[in-house]
């Protein structure tokens, strides 16, 4: 099929490139000329694994260009994906959906033939219904474009592998053509099994929000369990272990630490919250409003822990925070746990140098009050202490003996209980995790 992917960011981007893969000639529509011509070269601008690779070879053999022409793109496809993003609104809890509108309303006037447009975007319940009268009323094919929400469920990091073996697809329809059109552009994964969940676009929009809102619930849960642990000098991590077990339950996202963050769960939790209250579900209202309270004292309660660690007062002191990135694989850096706890520990005195294996340029656009270093070693020289803010495999390997001789102090606070608590303690570190008890030499 010829597609068409409109916006060109942490979304579109391996999405175009997976849809290219899967044997479909794709158009990308971005508005920005250097970020088109990049594109074009095969280089993105955003960090995926396995990114670089797809859209080098698939810019290179002609299956996937870019452009900054809604109109090429309506000329040219049969299917067209939306994949604009959808910030949080100025009042902090409902979507800002003028992307959305705004490439549906620039699209419509150019599409003369039938055709389907697919909603890649989390939004608020009932926005497929409004788009589809504005489209069918801008379009010159009128009742001929089908409006469909097909809602993404990328984990950041592993964007490609996550567009090509997703572990279901949901599509919003509202007839037998639209389905058949879902059908099509994703047969390659269909036939691997891949279970295709066609409903009505309310219920598909209402599943984004249920799926992202409980993994933030998931988080927020087990961090309140981490403050008890903490309190009454539990082990977290062995309440995870053996609630995992249960089938029911599950440890898969629910790890401890600083809390969720970057471009999905913390809008997606508010703007459930938000469509709970709009709905009048008073009861679901208040479980994720405590889930929303959880999250946003994390930060806080972390830099409780550096100062507890450190044992003075922060002013003055040279911390190594080592991650900028909201989450290991990614170079987004959106609501960042990692770089809030830097800011505060900034704030407060401390001076604090940031090491990221992908995520120094961004991190440096959004807080250049901070300093950055190129290399562990570089971040860690000096150091009166040692701060984990992200869960990059790297860290995990980093041998303790060999920073012990250039670090001031031999204190790590692991805020993401990603390291070996056993290996830094024997080589004489102190180790503080979020909700277990302190580990000495």
């Amino acid at each position: 099929m010829r597609v068409s992917v409109i916006g060109c960011g942490h979304l579109g981007i391996p999405h175009a490139a997976g849809m290219a893969h899967l044997g479909h000639e794709v158009l990308g529509v971005e508005l920005n000329p250097e970020r088109v011509a990049q594109l074009n070269r095969g280089q993105s601008p955003v960090f995926e694994a396995g990114l670089p690779e797809l859209l080098a070879k698939h810019t290179g053999s002609g299956q996937l260009r870019f452009t900054s022409s809604i109109e090429e793109a309506a000329e040219f496809a049969d299917v067209h994906f939306i994949a604009v993003g959808t910030p949080i609104d100025s009042d902090g809890r409902s979507y800002d959906t003028r992307q959305v509108f705004g490439a549906a309303r620039s699209l419509a006037p150019h599409l003369t033939r039938p055709c389907t447009i697919m909603g890649k975007s989390t939004v608020t319940v009932g926005t497929t219904a409004r788009l589809t009268e504005l489209v069918q009323r801008l379009a010159p094919a009128g009742a001929g474009v089908d409006v469909v929400w097909n809602p993404e469920f990328l984990r950041e990091g592993h964007a490609v592998e996550d567009t090509l073996r997703p572990d279901r697809i949901v599509a919003g329809v509202t007839g037998e053509r639209a389905e058949a059109a879902v059908r099509e552009v994703y047969a390659p994964i269909l036939a691997e099994g891949v279970p295709l969940i066609a409903t009505t676009p309310e219920t598909a929009e209402l599943i984004k929000g249920a799926a992202n809102t409980f993994l933030g619930l998931k988080v927020s849960y087990i961090n309140a369990v981490a403050d008890m642990c903490a309190a009454a000098g539990g082990d977290v991590m062995t309440v995870v272990e053996a609630l995992g077990i249960d089938p029911r339950i599950g440890a898969k996202g629910m790890m401890p630490g600083i809390g969720f963050g970057g471009g999905c769960l913390p809008k997606d939790v508010r703007a459930f919250t938000a469509s709970a209250t709009m709905l009048g579900a008073t009861d679901a209202e208040r479980l994720l409003l405590a889930a929303e309270a959880v999250n946003e004292t994390r930060p806080d309660m972390a830099v409780q822990l550096v100062e507890a660690a450190l044992g003075r007062p922060l002013a003055g002191a040279r911390i190594a925070m080592w991650g900028a990135s909201f989450k290991a694989g990614t170079n987004d850096v959106r609501e960042s746990p990692a770089l809030a706890v830097a800011s505060r520990l900034h704030r407060r005195g401390a001076h604090v140098t940031v090491h990221d294996p992908h995520a120094l340029e961004t991190a440096a656009q959004r807080h250049p009050e901070l300093e950055y270093a190129g290399s562990v070693d570089e971040a860690t020289r000096g150091a009166d202490l040692v701060v984990t803010g992200t869960e990059w495999p790297q860290f995990r390997s980093v041998d303790p003996a060999v920073l012990a001789g250039i670090a001031a102090g031999r204190t790590v606070v692991d805020l993401r209980n990603v390291l070996d608590a056993d290996w830094w303690v024997s080589a004489g570190w102190t180790v503080h995790q979020l909700g277990r008890p302190v580990r000495r030499p």
